[in-house]
Order: structure tokens, then sequence, then C-alpha cells
């Protein structure tokens, strides 16, 4: 993936890009699914941009209930310092749904003032607050999908999110497992779930491919 598809680096060169990286010390690491990509226990200020492939955030609490908090895919940006916080002490980690590929970069270096006053480095500063804001977004969504009474409900405003962001026939962006947890939602009592809104006509599912064929 070209440094300029990935929304924190819009506008910027690969060149500048790569003298930023370097300048920064960034680090690009490689992930195999299923690893831990980054404890945020142990992170510090780090800001993780996915460069490829996909992950996503789990919470477990001291009961060893696991919640999924956020989905990252390609040019997606996370890190401790762009989180909630924490106070309860939970174990917070973000894991690979896939191969991925990852740079870190200090949140410091990103919003330090530049002594060239470079445009790059400027234009690396807006695209931050533009994420910052979409990230807002994204888990104002996800406190609506909460919000729902029901499985059905929730799994029917996900999917509407998905359809708009793909086209009515997507694929889901995590397992079914995952899903459940996304949702606080049990996993056999999720898969009953999807099993009827098949059979009443609202989608078509084959795996992970997903169409929508009704709001329900």
């Amino acid at each position: 993936m070209k440094y300029s598809e990935i929304n924190l680096f819009e506008g910027i060169s690969e060149e500048d890009v790569n003298r930023m990286a370097i300048c920064f010390g960034a680090k690009v690491k490689k992930f195999r699914e299923g690893a831990t990509v980054c404890d945020y226990s142990d992170t510090g200020d780090d800001v993780g941009v996915m460069l490829e492939g996909s992950a996503s955030m789990i919470r477990t609490d001291e009961n060893g209930e696991v919640a999924v908090m956020e989905l990252f895919s390609a040019g997606d940006i996370f890190g401790e310092v762009l989180a909630f916080s924490n106070e309860a002490g939970d174990s917070v980690k973000v894991v690979a749904e896939s191969e991925c590929e990852v740079m870190f970069i200090k949140y410091g270096q990103i919003t330090k003032r530049c002594e060239k006053a470079c445009e790059p480095h400027s234009r690396l500063v807006s695209n931050m607050f533009g994420l910052i804001a979409k990230k807002t977004l994204s888990l104002s969504q996800r406190i609506e999908i909460l919000s729902k009474k029901t499985t059905r409900d929730k799994l029917m405003y996900y999917f509407q999110i998905l359809a708009k962001r793909y086209g009515e026939e997507f694929d889901l962006p995590m397992s079914v497992t995952m899903l459940a947890a996304y949702i606080c939602a049990d996993r056999s009592a999720m898969t009953r779930e999807l099993s009827r809104m098949q059979v009443d006509g609202l989608i078509e599912m084959n795996k992970k491919r997903i169409k929508l064929k009704k709001v329900a």
C-alpha cells in the first residue's frame, strides 16, 4: 500500500513521508494473524498506523469477559494516547485479525513543533486531527449499536453501517466470534439470530460474506 493511500499521509509525497519516518525514528513491523500488535500496558505514546491488513482492540476485564472496542483496517490509526481512559486497569490489546503491517511513530514526534516549519509536517498534524474526528464518529456509532435492545437490532444497525460504506454486499471485517464480542452478545445466541434473519429474508450470509436485503 502506498503512503499516499493512507489518510494520515494524505497530501504528502512518498519522498516526504520516508524523510519524516527517518526523522521521527518510525518503525515498521509485520504481524501474523492472531498476534498481539500492541499491549496498552506497555506501548507508551506510540501511534500505530495500519499500512496493511486489519486488527481489533480487545478489552478483557478481571472476570475474563472479552469485548471488542474498535476495529482497524488499512489507513486507520490507534494508540494509547488516542484511546479511552482505562482507570479500571483492564487488559487492553490490539490483536491482528489478519496478517498486517504497522508503522509505529511516537505521538510526541508528530505533535512537536517542527524546527524547519516544513509544510509536510504541518499537513501531517492536520491529518492527525482529522483522523481523531473520524475516530470520534466511529465510537459514536459503536455506542449507538450497543444502545439497541435486541441482538437483531444490533446486527442490523451494524450491517447498515457497513452497507453504506461498501454497498449492500460486503465481507465482515472480523470473525463471527469477534462480531459477538463487538456487539456484546452471546456467540451461540447471535449465531441463531443470524440464521433466523436469513430465514426472514433480511440477509444472505455465506461465511463472512453478507448481503443486506431489506431493513428490519
